[in-house]
């Protein structure tokens, strides 16, 4: 299947041009003006192109792939793929839970809110504006999320998601026989091989065997959706950092 990639110079709503410089030949451009009262007002206008995005690639047999500065681009492509009318399995990569509200929350930061707001809990002002119902949590697997704050870590084991530690397990664990919507927040990695990232955690996989499971998640022709939350590109200042994350992405959507 062929893909199709959809940038997005975001970090929540805050612009982030040093994403720009990954554009390639190709490649779709996102970049509206946000207007808005409030912090997930303004990230609204840039997700609902890119929910229209994923719907529209799909319609063309397609593979949808997004690269944006936050997790939150996962629920416009959760809301793409509702639209497209498929039912699917959520894989969620990354260093952390995504799974605070509001009430867990230690600071209150809205990047560590997103898998929460998707499973319709917390704040649903983005679901809303996407016109989009809330994933359920039993379609969803969390894989390594090894710092947890504890409230959040609670709150976690106590949902429906189905929490997997170890990344490399997703090669042997039975994943429902359905659709798969790939979120890979590049902080996954171990910081040792992808340094250039504003909230890292020490431990992770290493590129090697990140690439085995996602190409073992290509391998299952199952996948319809991509979402990449990037590294710092204003950090990666040898660009190593980059070359690791798109190594990656690489090899889960092409095997």
């Amino acid at each position: 299947m062929d893909s199709k990639v959809l940038l997005t110079p975001f970090f929540l709503d805050e612009p982030m041009p040093a994403l720009e410089g990954l554009m390639e030949a190709g490649w779709l451009m996102n970049k509206p003006d946000l207007p808005g009262a409030s912090k997930l007002d303004r990230i609204s206008h840039w997700q609902k192109p890119m929910a229209a995005f994923v719907t529209e690639t799909i319609g063309k047999n397609e593979l949808p792939v997004t690269i944006t500065g936050d997790c939150t681009s996962a629920i416009a492509v959760t809301a793409g793929i509702q639209r497209a009318g498929i039912e699917h399995q959520l894989i969620w990569f990354d260093a952390h839970g995504d799974f605070n509200t509001h009430k867990t929350s230690p600071g209150g930061f809205l990047g560590g809110m997103p898998l929460a707001m998707l499973v319709g809990r917390g704040d649903q002002t983005l679901l809303i504006a996407l016109g989009m119902d809330p994933h359920p949590e039993a379609r969803v697997i969390l894989t390594d999320a090894r710092d947890l704050d504890p409230l959040e870590g609670e709150a976690l084991r106590n949902a429906k998601v189905r929490h997997i530690h170890d990344v490399a397990d997703l090669t042997t664990v039975a994943i429902p026989d359905m659709p798969l919507h790939i979120h890979f927040d590049s902080d996954i990695l171990d910081p040792a091989f992808a340094p250039a990232m504003n909230y890292f955690s020490e431990g992770g996989p290493d590129l090697t065997q990140l690439k085995s499971v996602f190409r073992h998640l290509a391998g299952t022709g199952r996948i319809v959706a991509v979402s990449l939350s990037s590294w710092n590109p204003a950090l990666d200042t040898d660009g190593s950092t980059q070359q690791v994350c798109m190594e990656a992405l690489d090899a889960l959507i092409r095997g």
